[in-house]
């Protein structure tokens, strides 16, 4: 591979797809001024307008569905269901909530002050958009982390200048062509194609970053945008528990549990990566699990096939050694364990694993492939506090029958979201906030704060008083001092008394 080329290749077959250049720093701020120059254009349009080109978008992206499913299974190797319910659904619905909701998420808002003496001052704050948001995108969601994250952002009146992953460009670019076929104004939406120079360049010369991926890239993104004092956002890796209760519907759960862990050959931030179970109803469960998980077709994203191959050898390769170090220290693989010997290309086979132990990676550190580890549980305690006993907080899921106590394990649960009685769909409800904490990141994708977060919130005063001048402005003198002192115990001192004195002090001045 060439320093300045990069080969895309099908992680199913491993035959190359494409070659494109790399954008070598300097292109890379040439972007970004070509952006600047878009985005003041931009900025002067109207919520309507960006609305209508957002609709006229989604109707491209309806009638290209078809070849979008190719570039995006080619460079993926996901099975062709997952890109039209999950990428293409997620986006049309996304386009939706942002073409109707964006305007009202950005209007102005009054603030009352409480102060008596600033009644008339009318104070209220807007939201203006940054200018340039550079996104930096995972391989996983090539399409929904690229331009479904640029959505609100030009909603927002922003230009978008996206750095995808050099494995899975081409969904990026598709989606950026179809955008100026819609109508978006040219270079309002760029890609830029590269490795890790390419994202530290577009660091370098945007006004914001927004970035998803894992814990290590994000604080180096960190810590490059702090030298420039750029405002981040920060999606980094989960370890999402799933608990179990002995009360639960156990043929829901284990649906759930199989779909949350294995959707996306579980190459998703908020997949299902350790699961724990009440004793009770622990050999049931896992009964269930394994025989969903066995009827489960594997197999190239052409065929009628519910999970596909991984993206990458790298991730493979992690997901082997998780697995094997489990093995070794006592874990049983019930199904799976194994790369699939039938394909070439980087199959894993969905895999259950039984007797782990907490301090096995495979419950401790990201996986992001096709592994389903469950632990038996004394009881719900027990289960809360090994689902807590960990780096990451992005999400995670309960089982029970019990909303009271469903609820009461949910408020403590350390995780930015939660599902009860299901999974994953946190992700595709872009009117409620979706974020991390602990070293899941910070920052909000969707609701309100997915569109604010993209935009430099400023206040503004306005007299109505017509006064010729205000109180405290110069000249200094001894009676405005006196007023002040006793203007400060009529406000803040408690006790009728003393509010009383302070009220003759201020009228004798």
């Amino acid at each position: 591979m060439s320093a300045q080329i990069i080969t895309i290749r099908n992680p199913a077959t491993l035959q190359t797809i494409a070659e494109l250049p790399v954008a070598n720093p300097a292109e890379v701020a040439a972007a970004v001024a070509r952006a600047r120059i878009a985005q003041m254009i931009w900025q002067g349009t109207s919520f309507a307008e960006r609305s209508r080109l957002l609709y006229r978008l989604r109707d491209l992206l309806l009638d290209e569905q078809e070849k979008l499913a190719d570039v995006l299974t080619s460079e993926t190797g996901k099975p062709r269901a997952e890109v039209y319910g999950n990428e293409l659904f997620y986006l049309c619905d996304a386009i939706g909530v942002w073409a109707k909701k964006g305007s009202g998420f950005l209007r102005a808002e009054k603030i009352r002050p409480h102060f008596l003496l600033l009644k008339a001052k009318k104070v209220v704050t807007i939201y203006s958009p940054r200018g340039v948001v550079g996104i930096i995108s995972p391989w996983n969601f090539p399409l929904t982390l690229t331009l479904g994250e640029a959505l609100p952002a030009l909603m927002a009146g922003n230009a978008v200048i996206i750095k995808p992953s050099e494995l899975t460009p081409l969904s990026a670019i598709f989606g950026a062509e179809l955008a100026f076929q819609a109508g978006f104004p040219e270079n309002l939406l760029q890609i830029v194609v590269g490795y890790g120079e390419t994202g530290e360049a577009l660091i370098d010369h945007a006004d914001m970053i927004a970035f998803t991926g894992s814990v290590e890239t994000g604080k180096r993104v960190m810590r490059r945008a702090a030298e420039r004092l750029i405002p981040v956002s920060l999606e980094l890796g989960g370890k999402d528990a799933m608990i179990v209760l002995k009360d639960a519907d156990l043929e829901r759960a284990a649906g759930a549990c199989v779909w949350g862990a294995l959707m996306n050959a579980g190459q998703v931030c908020t997949s299902i990566e350790r699961v724990y179970v009440e004793a009770p109803v622990y050999q049931q469960f896992v009964d269930k699990v394994v025989e969903k998980v066995r009827a489960m077709r594997q197999g190239p994203s052409d065929d009628e096939v519910d999970i596909g191959s991984m993206t990458s050898e790298e991730q493979l390769s992690k997901v082997e050694a998780q697995v094997a170090e489990a093995v070794a220290r006592g874990a049983k693989a019930l199904v799976g364990g194994r790369r699939n010997p039938r394909y070439q290309g980087y199959y894993y086979e969905p895999t259950v694993l039984i007797d782990v132990d907490p301090s096995m990676s495979v419950m401790k550190e990201e996986t992001f492939g096709p592994i389903i580890p469950i632990l038996k549980v004394k009881d719900a305690d027990e289960a809360v506090r090994f689902a807590n006993d960990s780096r990451y907080g992005l999400s995670g899921a309960i089982f029970s029958r019990s909303p009271t106590e469903a609820w009461r394990l949910a408020e403590r649960t350390q995780s930015g979201s939660l599902c009860i009685n299901d999974s994953l769909v946190n992700f595709i409800i872009p009117d409620a906030p979706m974020g991390g904490t602990k070293d899941s990141g910070f920052g909000y994708r969707h609701g309100a704060e997915g569109i604010r977060k993209f935009c430099q919130q400023k206040t503004v005063v306005i007299d109505r008083s017509s006064r010729k001048e205000e109180f405290p402005w110069f000249p200094a003198s001894a009676k405005k001092t006196r007023q002040i002192r006793h203007l400060l115990v009529l406000l803040c001192r408690s006790g009728w008394s003393h509010k009383l004195r302070a009220l003759k002090g201020l009228i004798k001045g």
